[in-house]
């Protein structure tokens, strides 16, 4: 399949472009290289530099493409940024979004799979957090997710554009070529890792007071490329809606760091400080929909794979794509 993915030099996008090559599918890579690097893009994708805002080289770079699929990873997604600059986050991620929907439609492409959020919940009224929660953003970046996945919803009912969303919760890990090299890294497991790396003489933990077993937040961390699977697997014929990816176990950020120290046999040192306004005790997926519907199911899913695969990475390329 000729398959169209923006936002491929990214983190989550270049291990997608990576697995979509590995299986036979033709890639062209779409990317603006403002968060992404070249270097993260497969050798065996092509590769268009250009802004979702750019609408008749998207169209064109689309239709030279033959695209039969899109998959859509290109936006911003710091959480805090989208708390002061909350214009950049709707120009981007939903006018600019608008673009490349059009643009499908313009070209008759029929498949569309869109990397979405569990920040669409906002402070989950249960978990395992499933499908049916209420959506209830409580930041401008989680906003942006939900109100594309409006229009997905519309596009569909009215263009026929069929699509699969993912709401994922805490990417993580690296391949053997790729891993994460954010500009600004606010995920905890390569933030933690700096530390035995030499980058950092300590991380920080922020709160310890939670209601949870050693009063530190939990997360779901789900292996990048168990995320890249999902995406090929939705590129079925008749695979559509909206699905959580997670590994329905939920580790602390004392764990996260106790298992960065076991896989690089380090010490590591830690601040504590204290809480981040708006961070939920406990964020666990329930990924059982996709199980059922998609045939999905993870191959990485222990704490320990994730990081030891984070860890060989970031040990082979310390200053990530600059190297």
């Amino acid at each position: 399949m000729n398959v169209f993915v923006t936002g491929g030099a990214g983190y989550i996008g270049s291990i997608c472009v990576e697995e979509l090559v590995k299986a036979g599918h033709q890639v062209t890579v779409y990317d603006n290289l403002v968060e992404g690097h070249r270097g993260a893009v497969d050798r065996e994708a092509r590769f268009i530099q250009g802004c979702l805002s750019e609408k008749e080289k998207l169209s064109e770079s689309i239709r030279a493409a033959k695209t039969e699929a899109i998959v859509h990873f290109a936006a911003y997604s710091l959480v805090g940024e989208s708390m002061t600059k909350p214009g950049k986050y709707f120009r981007n991620n939903v006018a600019y979004g608008l673009n490349l929907l059009d643009a499908a439609v313009e070209n008759n492409v029929r498949k569309f799979v869109f990397s979405s959020t569990c920040a669409t919940y906002g402070m989950p009224e249960r978990v395992p957090m499933d499908e049916s929660l209420p959506q209830k953003p409580i930041n401008p970046y989680g906003e942006s997710k939900l109100a594309f996945e409006k229009m997905l919803h519309w596009y569909r009912q009215i263009h026929q554009l069929e699509f699969v969303a993912f709401r994922y919760f805490n990417a993580a890990g690296a391949s053997e070529h790729f891993g994460e090299h954010h500009r600004v890294e606010s995920h905890l497991i390569p933030n933690v890792l700096k530390v035995p790396l030499g980058q950092s003489a300590s991380c920080s933990i922020f709160g310890t007071d939670y209601p949870t077993p050693d009063g530190t937040c939990c997360r779901d961390y789900i292996h990048v490329i168990d995320l890249a699977q999902a995406h090929i697997l939705a590129l079925a014929p008749g695979k559509q809606g909206f699905y959580n990816l997670g590994n329905g176990d939920g580790y602390s950020v004392r764990q996260v760091v106790q298992t960065c120290e076991k896989i690089s046999g380090k010490k590591i040192a830690v601040v504590e400080q204290p809480r981040r306004a708006g961070d939920p005790p406990k964020l666990v997926a329930s990924a059982g929909k996709a199980i059922a519907d998609l045939g999905w199911k993870p191959k990485y899913p222990s704490l320990e794979a994730i990081i030891a695969s984070a860890w060989n990475w970031h040990r082979q390329h310390p200053l990530g794509y600059a190297d």
